[in-house]
């Protein structure tokens, strides 16, 4: 641990970070938003409670707010097995008896509304791809797990508990990994805290405690069971603070805290991003093979490194709030329904609501919550125009929208990159996707720069010279830049008046914003006093 950081070392708390990722997983499992983090509130409580030492401490609180991180995997399987609600039938009961398990799993099976004859039929038919599903699926969750922890930087000494993640104190686990007391302590406390914070929302407090009572020497360790439930109201009020949950948890981390610096940073980010990706096979690499694109593209337009930097993260943060919308709508062959097409819709949206919590990955939201946004207004999920629509976001916008392309979907075979480039030189052309965001992507990809028409019929020197105009350089500035005759770019700024229809300066930067012809990268750098 550093109590200082270095002059020029970038360092963010672990906690931010983890905690942003409990918040997608309560997305992913269809959690009330910040459960995950009552839960950890809880969980250190009972911990505090239990009189542990700080590393068991510690090693609850990381591991309570990565307990469902890897509750995308598997989904596009499960949805061929599970009709109902996974969430809803089995969660309740996961720690529960084996009758118990039963009928949450014949539940959660059946597609809802069915006619009881056919109720029977599907149950017959899946009740048995379930029980096979079962083990697979649980040591996935616990290789995940452990994956995610070791990315998102935490020590050996956590990311290990996760391999005995789903056991219960009666040896009676799906994994049959461990029982008893060979199961870490934390484990067996983080255990009682999910389930007790999951039970209130099911029933209340007082079935909390029930449940709690009930699974006491059975799936839980008896000794802390008993301690939650003489204890539940003094546990359990650790999330009913009035304050921020966010803040309440942050404000809970056990000292020494843990931080990560440099590239541990980039690979926690990148870990998020193919969190999100891991919900169907229709998308894995998806956030890695967009930041790959929008970091070239980026170089290639002279962004500064600071803003390569920030269109990079941004990248691999874009799509994690697609764990909000079903996977079986993200599988879907045929056509999306409105009701679905509208979940599809507001995935930016919950990524600004994970994002949105920590200070530090909300200076990445504006840019990863624009990916679908479109200069003339027509993107989701704001429909801001292009004025609002800064350049690391129309970069961002045509690498997801290029590598989207050569993607295999379900209702789709993946485009060639050549014909991804023809559809994005279309989008350009129709005013939705910034023109040189386009060719930089293009040329990112090993493709020749497309030849794209300029709006108002501006050759690329006028649209270069409005560009220079919008960033409120001078003529004779301009001149000096482009290299030209101050006589010569007169004349270039008359005639993109005269195409443009405009008579005026403010008018003429009004069209570049619309059309997204300011010019970036060093080009910004140009006026004498040296200001961005």
């Amino acid at each position: 641990m550093k109590e200082e950081t270095p002059a020029g070392n970038e360092e963010v708390r672990a906690a931010e970070v983890i905690a942003a990722c409990c918040l997608a997983t309560d997305l992913g499992m269809g959690f009330p938003f910040e459960h995950g983090l009552h839960a950890t509130l809880m969980a250190h409580r009972l911990a505090n409670l239990l009189g542990v030492d700080s590393e068991t401490r510690s090693q609850i609180y990381y591991c309570c707010l990565l307990s469902y991180t890897g509750c995308t995997t598997d989904a596009d399987i499960a949805i061929r097995i599970f009709g109902g609600n996974r969430t809803e039938n089995i969660t309740p009961v996961q720690f529960g008896s084996i009758t118990e398990m039963l009928g949450g799993a014949i539940q959660a099976v059946q597609p809802p509304d069915l006619p009881p004859h056919l109720r029977a039929y599907e149950i017959a038919r899946r009740l048995p791809k379930a029980a096979r599903f079962r083990g697979p699926h649980f040591a996935a969750l616990c290789d995940v797990a452990v994956m995610m922890a070791q990315r998102l930087g935490l020590p050996p000494s956590i990311h290990r508990l996760f391999v005995h993640l789903t056991e219960r104190w009666d040896g009676k686990g799906i994994l049959g990994r461990a029982k008893g007391e060979e199961i870490p302590l934390p484990l067996r406390i983080n255990s009682v805290a999910r389930d007790a914070a999951y039970q209130r929302l099911v029933a209340g407090d007082e079935h909390a405690v029930e449940v709690i009572r009930e699974r006491a020497g059975k799936a839980f360790d008896p000794e802390i069971a008993n301690a939650f439930a003489a204890q539940a109201a003094e546990v359990m009020a650790a999330a009913d603070a009035p304050e921020s949950a966010w803040d309440s948890t942050l404000a809970v981390e056990p000292k020494p805290w843990l931080t990560l610096q440099g590239k541990e940073i980039d690979q926690a980010l990148a870990a998020m991003g193919d969190f999100a990706d891991l919900l169907s096979p229709f998308h894995s690499g998806h956030s890695t093979g967009v930041a790959n694109l929008a970091v070239s593209g980026g170089e290639r337009l002279r962004f500064d490194p600071a803003e390569v930097e920030r269109v990079r993260r941004a990248a691999h943060l874009h799509d994690l709030g697609r764990v909000a919308v079903s996977a079986r709508i993200w599988q879907k062959p045929g056509l999306l329904s409105a009701s679905e097409w509208e979940e599809v819709r507001l995935h930016p949206y919950h990524t600004e609501r994970v994002l949105s919590r920590s200070p530090f990955l909300a200076s990445f939201g504006e840019i990863a919550c624009s990916h679908h946004e479109r200069l003339d207004g027509s993107g989701y999920h704001r429909g801001v125009p292009a004025a609002s629509l800064p350049p690391p976001a129309r970069l961002l916008a045509a690498a997801d929208a290029f590598h989207a392309m050569t993607e295999p979907r379900p209702h789709r075979d993946p485009l060639s990159a050549e014909q991804a480039v023809e559809e994005l030189i279309g989008e350009a052309n129709a005013g939705r996707l910034d023109l040189d965001m386009v060719r930089a992507v293009a040329e990112a990809a090993g493709q020749p720069a497309p030849q794209l028409e300029r709006p108002a019929g501006l050759t690329e020197r006028e649209a270069e010279i409005i560009g220079l105009l919008a960033r409120g350089l001078q003529t004779k500035q301009m001149a000096h830049t482009l290299h030209i005759s101050a006589k010569t770019a007169d004349r270039h700024i008359q005639n993109a008046y005269r195409k443009m229809g405009v008579s005026s300066r403010a008018a003429a930067i009004l069209f570049a914003m619309e059309h997204g012809l300011v010019a970036w990268g060093d080009l910004a750098r140009t006026p004498a006093t040296g200001r961005r």
